[in-house]
C-alpha cells in the first residue's frame, strides 16, 4: 500500500464554507482541441466545492483509504522541520500545487527514497526538479489544460485592469469619493493597441481568441509556430523572438514554462527595450521575470503597468516589493484555482491515480516525465526543440 503526501493551501480564514455563491458550475464536455476532460471512474466531491484547500483534500480521501492507501494532507511545507518535510522520506507519491507549491529540489528529492510518482494538481510543474527526477526514474505528471481557459479569462481581466486603470478607480469608490480626472488620468482604451504573446501554446491561444474581437493588432512568439490559416483568422504576426515582439506591441501577455531558457528573461534589458508606457500581464511564472527589474521599471515609467499572479517564491513573503510597487494589479496566483478549475484538476489527480495503482498508462498529455526521460507534454514543453 502507498503512502500519498498531498500539499494543499490552508483554508479559509473564516473557516471552510458552509455554502456557496453559487449552486452549480457549468457542465465542459471537453477541452478547445477536442482533449477529453478527467475521466476517472469515480469522484467523491461535488463540482464547485473548494478541493484545493486542506479541508478539500481534493476528495481523494474516501478513494485513497477504501483501497487501503495512506493520505497526509498538510499546508505546512517550509523549512526542515515543517510536516511536508517530516513526510516525505516514505512517502510513495506526492501532489502538489501550482499556488501553493511544495518544493521538490534536488535534497529533497535525497531524502525521498520511495518517492516514484509526483503530481501537479493544475499546470506547470517546475517546482519539480525535473532533471533529479529524471535521473530518478520519478514519474512526474500535471492536469493538463484543467485551468488553461480560466488563466486565459483572468489574462484578459487584468490587461484590461491595467489599460482601464480599473484598480483606482474601483478604490476611488471604496473611499467615497468621485474625482474623475483623478480616475482617468492613466485610464487608455485597448481598442487599436498592439498586443503581444509570449508562447502561444493552449493558454497563449485561449488568450489570442479572446483578444481579438477587442479591435487589436496580434502578434505572437513561440516555438512552434501557429498554421497559416490561424495566424490569417485572427491577423497573427509571428516573431522571430520575444526581444523583436516586445519592441512592437503596447502589451505584452506571458504564457511560457520556467526552464533556464526563460529564467530571469524579462529583465532590464529587454524592458528597456519596450515602448514606454508598455504593460505587462505574466500569468506563466514570476521567476521568468526579474524582480526588481519589473519594479525599476514601473517606477521608471518604463512599464505603465504589471499584473500577474505568479511570484517568486511562493507564497510571496509580506515584503516582497511586487506587493508595493507603483501601477499593478497582482493577485496570490488563483487565476488557476477557481471552483470550476478545482473540479477538472481533482478528477485529474484521481484519474492519474487509478491507472497508476492499477498499472495502467498515464495518459500522455499528463505526462512530463515518465521513464529517465521527457515525456508527453513535458517532451513538448520543457525538452530543448
Amino acid at each position: 500500500m502507498a503512502k500519498v503526501l498531498c500539499v494543499l493551501y490552508p483554508d479559509p480564514v473564516t473557516g471552510f464554507p458552509p455554502a456557496y455563491a453559487r449552486d452549480s458550475i457549468p457542465l465542459i464536455e471537453s477541452y478547445p482541441n477536442g482533449q477529453s476532460l478527467p475521466s476517472p471512474h469515480a469522484i467523491d466531491f461535488t463540482p464547485g466545492e473548494l478541493l484545493g484547500s486542506v479541508s478539500g483534500e481534493l476528495g481523494l480521501r474516501t478513494f485513497l483509504e477504501a483501497a487501503g492507501h495512506t493520505l497526509v494532507v498538510t499546508s505546512d511545507k517550509e523549512g526542515p522541520d515543517s510536516e511536508f518535510e517530516r513526510e516525505l522520506p516514505d512517502a510513495d507519491v506526492v501532489i502538489s500545487q501550482p499556488f501553493w507549491p511544495a518544493y521538490l529540489t534536488p535534497e529533497r528529492l535525497a531524502k525521498a527514497e520511495r518517492l516514484s510518482l509526483a503530481i501537479t494538481a493544475g499546470i506547470g510543474s517546475d517546482h519539480v526538479d525535473l532533471a533529479t527526477a529524471i535521473e530518478r526514474g520519478i514519474t512526474v505528471a500535471e492536469v493538463t489544460y484543467s485551468n488553461s481557459i480560466g488563466v486565459a479569462e483572468h489574462t484578459v481581466m487584468q490587461v484590461l485592469a491595467l489599460v482601464r486603470d480599473y484598480i483606482p478607480q474601483y478604490e476611488i469608490v471604496i473611499g467615497g469619493g468621485w474625482n474623475i480626472a483623478d480616475a482617468v488620468s492613466r485610464s487608455y482604451d485597448l481598442e487599436g493597441m498592439e498586443v503581444g504573446v509570449f508562447a502561444a501554446g493552449r493558454i497563449g491561444r485561449a488568450v489570442i481568441e479572446r483578444l481579438a474581437p477587442f479591435g487589436v493588432k496580434l502578434h505572437y512568439n513561440d516555438r512552434y509556430r501557429l498554421p497559416a490559416d490561424v495566424e490569417e483568422r485572427y491577423g497573427l504576426t509571428f516573431h522571430d523572438d520575444i526581444r523583436s515582439l516586445v519592441k512592437e506591441v503596447d502589451v505584452l501577455t506571458v504564457h511560457a514554462p520556467l526552464t533556464e531558457e526563460t529564467r530571469g528573461l524579462i529583465d532590464d534589458e529587454l524592458l528597456a527595450s519596450m515602448r514606454r508606457g508598455s504593460y505587462i500581464v505574466n500569468p506563466a511564472r514570476g521567476a521568468i521575470a526579474d524582480r526588481d527589474a519589473v519594479v525599476r521599471a514601473l517606477e521608471s515609467g518604463r512599464l505603465a503597468g504589471y499584473a500577474g499572479d505568479v511570484w517568486a517564491p511562493q507564497p510571496a513573503p509580506a515584503d516582497h516589493p511586487w506587493r508595493s510597487m507603483p501601477h499593478h494589479g497582482m493577485t496570490p496566483h488563483t487565476s488557476g484555482t477557481s471552483l470550476a478549475g478545482q473540479a477538472r484538476y481533482a478528477a485529474g489527480v484521481r484519474e492519474i491515480l487509478e491507472s497508476w495503482f492499477a498499472g495502467r498508462a498515464i495518459r500522455p498529455e499528463y505526462l512530463i516525465v515518465e521513464g529517465g526521460a521527457y515525456a508527453g507534454t513535458g517532451a513538448h514543453s520543457y525538452q530543448a526543440k
